[in-house]
């Protein structure tokens, strides 16, 4: 089984969830339930891989703090190999506090360790062995994102392939070098917020269109309509599988793992679609992103389910 290294942030997640209106200044409200479980995209996204049973090692910082050691121990737990895991210099690990609720969630973040991670911090050694790069929230990592394009081309030199998922740009700007990023990449994993954003228009499948560049697949995740890309000029489409869910909260992420999961062993796209949406339809059956990441035995049931 290939091997994947992600490299990218690792934060915790304080997840308040069940709100009956959302807070505003001045007015405390109460939610119906609380956790504390590993968060950021980076790193959920390496755990549902994990969960499917794909080998995976991590590079990224933390703070010598105890946000930071919870987040380590969860993920040596399932099994993700940290070597490449830089800990301390001064930095504290970063946090979300993540408001959710079925229907959607707000999350504030302390960037921390985040931002300090550099292309630097994952040499060629670091790739050795590996025959997939992944990087996550492209617009938190300041310190990754310039170096980002040289690593994918390293990373491709040494014979691995590369995916990216840009997260939600704070600055709205949908920028600061992704073009770059692209031209680099195999697969492209963004939301249908995204997808809007960076192609310049709503409709999904024009949106894929346009962000054609000859080298990266893009695969749009669409929340309810289920997920997309393109076979040349055709229009593939799986449904989302409904479930009864409890938060949003690293779904995508879920999905991008399933999805890989499949990519890499060389699956038809349609199926490589149906196993990121079922994996990251079940990730919304319990509190935070990664306590109900599937098996990849759960998920084919799912699949099989629903015909």
């Amino acid at each position: 089984m290939k091997s994947v290294l992600v490299a990218g942030e690792i934060n915790v997640d304080l997840v308040l969830q069940g709100y009956s209106e959302f807070p505003v200044p001045g007015k405390e409200v109460l939610v119906d339930d609380f956790a504390m479980v590993l968060g950021s995209a980076s790193a959920i996204m390496a755990m549902g891989l994990a969960r499917l049973g794909t080998p995976v090692g991590f590079a990224g910082r933390v703070g010598e703090d105890l946000w930071g050691r919870f987040c380590l121990d969860e993920m040596a737990g399932r099994g993700i190999e940290l070597s490449r895991v830089i800990r301390g210099g001064g930095l504290k690990t970063g946090i979300t506090v993540s408001i959710t609720s079925p229907r959607d969630r707000a999350l504030v973040t302390y960037l921390g360790a985040i931002t300090a991670l550099t292309a630097e911090d994952v040499p060629d050694a670091a790739l050795a062995g590996m025959a997939h790069l992944h990087v996550s929230s492209f617009f938190f990592q300041d310190g990754l994102r310039p170096g980002l394009p040289d690593l994918f081309a390293r990373a491709r030199r040494a014979g691995l392939t590369t995916s990216l998922d840009t997260g939600f740009d704070p600055s709205e700007k949908w920028d600061s070098g992704l073009q770059a990023v692209l031209r680099e990449s195999d697969l492209f994993f963004p939301n249908e917020v995204e997808l809007r954003a960076i192609a310049g228009c709503d409709d999904p499948a024009e949106g894929l269109r346009r962000m054609e560049n000859g080298r990266t697949r893009v695969v749009a995740k669409l929340g309810r309509d289920g997920a997309m890309t393109l076979e040349g000029d055709r229009v593939l489409h799986v449904p989302a599988f409904p479930v009864e869910t409890i938060d949003t909260t690293g779904a995508g992420d879920s999905f991008n793992a399933g999805f890989l999961q499949r990519w890499l062993a060389g699956a038809p796209l349609p199926e490589c679609l149906r196993l990121g949406a079922a994996c990251g339809a079940l990730s919304t059956l319990g509190l935070g992103g990664t306590a109900r990441q599937p098996t990849l035995a759960e998920a084919e049931a799912l699949i099989r389910s629903r015909g």
